[in-house]
């Protein structure tokens, strides 16, 4: 007796603790709403008719650890965690969501040996008309080694130009207008800058219509290096017209610059380029920044030449994968990209 009075406020928390759980049982999952209880050891994992309470990559949610403090209190034990938004992306949409993102994205392929345009197009099950264009080809002649653009579906790659419009572009490409706003995740049909990378399904290509502008010559002083010296290239130019920057061993966490003044014109996040800044600057040239681990500026935010935007990271789609694959991915929309030889 003597022994229960001594402990008795360890065994009054866990006459308490057992009471509270089962009072919010019947108050907040009530018979109507919970289809299944499964015994795990000495858990209950509840589901209800619409959805169980776990994450769309995990099997089972289980309930936090109890700990004991001081052989009279209890308290609830688990782990920190942090959330992203694009972890958030993928509890919310379910563990696809990166797959269903990239398979819009537009990438790169290296011809390899035995490849023709033909099975290129049936490997990727897009027309073949869509790989020329894409890649201003006027044959069908390819080399290994060769890199080609492969949009993600049939139809035209469109390089948004000062005073366009999307229901001209629509126009254009004898495209459903509908079908471009959906197909590019844009809020409606004013959602379009300069320096914008459409996907146009089903679009024609009108005769004599170029799919990439003139890359206008830039002067060799207008843009500074986005990462501070040295300035080293660790790939040349790949898409869309860009230059990849790093330094020599970690480089995670390094500062990026705004390589000349402008204005933010967007941020955001893309399954291939992870977070990215894009500025517009005064001649209407639009350079992109990808792979960042931070981001330091916001949309509309005018920055000066040198400002720093972000710092330098791997989100995104990086090779290799991990802190070992930290780099700049800059892109150059307009002009050509000084930084390439």
């Amino acid at each position: 007796m003597s022994r229960f009075l001594e402990n008795r406020n360890f065994y009054f928390g866990v006459f308490s603790i057992i009471l509270f759980a089962l009072v919010f049982s019947f108050l907040v999952l009530t018979p109507s709403d919970i289809k299944d209880i499964k015994l795990n050891g000495n858990r209950a994992i509840y589901s209800t008719g619409q959805r169980t309470f776990i994450t769309p990559s995990e099997p089972e949610r289980e309930s936090p650890d109890l700990c004991i403090i001081k052989k009279n209190s209890l308290m609830a034990a688990s782990p920190p965690i942090i959330i992203t938004p694009q972890v958030l992306g993928v509890l919310v949409q379910g563990s696809n969501f990166d797959a269903e993102q990239s398979a819009r994205e537009i990438i790169e392929y290296i011809v390899q040996p035995g490849d023709n345009l033909s099975s290129i197009a049936a490997r990727f099950n897009i027309s073949l008309d869509t790989i020329l264009w894409a890649n201003n080809l006027s044959k069908t002649t390819i080399q290994i080694g060769q890199k080609l653009i492969i949009p993600p579906v049939s139809g035209v790659i469109h390089y948004v130009e000062k005073y366009e419009t999307l229901s001209a572009i629509a126009k254009v490409y004898k495209a459903d207008l509908d079908e471009i706003i959906v197909f590019n995740a844009l809020e409606n049909a004013d959602d379009i800058f300069i320096g914008d990378i459409l996907i146009v399904p089903d679009g024609e290509m009108p005769v004599k219509k170029i799919y990439a502008p003139t890359l206008a010559p830039l002067a060799s002083s207008y843009f500074i290096c986005p990462i501070s010296a040295p300035c080293r290239v660790t790939q040349w130019l790949h898409w869309y017209n860009a230059i990849d920057f790093s330094h020599i061993g970690m480089s995670c966490g390094e500062p990026i610059f705004a390589a000349a003044q402008g204005v933010v014109q967007r941020t955001g996040y893309g399954s291939l380029s992870g977070n990215f800044v894009r500025i517009l600057h005064p001649n209407n040239i639009v350079t992109s920044y990808g792979h960042l681990q931070n981001i330091s500026v916001k949309p509309g935010q005018k920055v000066s030449q040198g400002d720093i935007i972000g710092y330098m990271g791997h989100t995104g789609y990086t090779i290799p994968a991990g802190p070992m694959g930290c780099h700049l991915h800059f892109e150059v929309r307009g002009a050509r990209n000084p930084f390439a030889r």
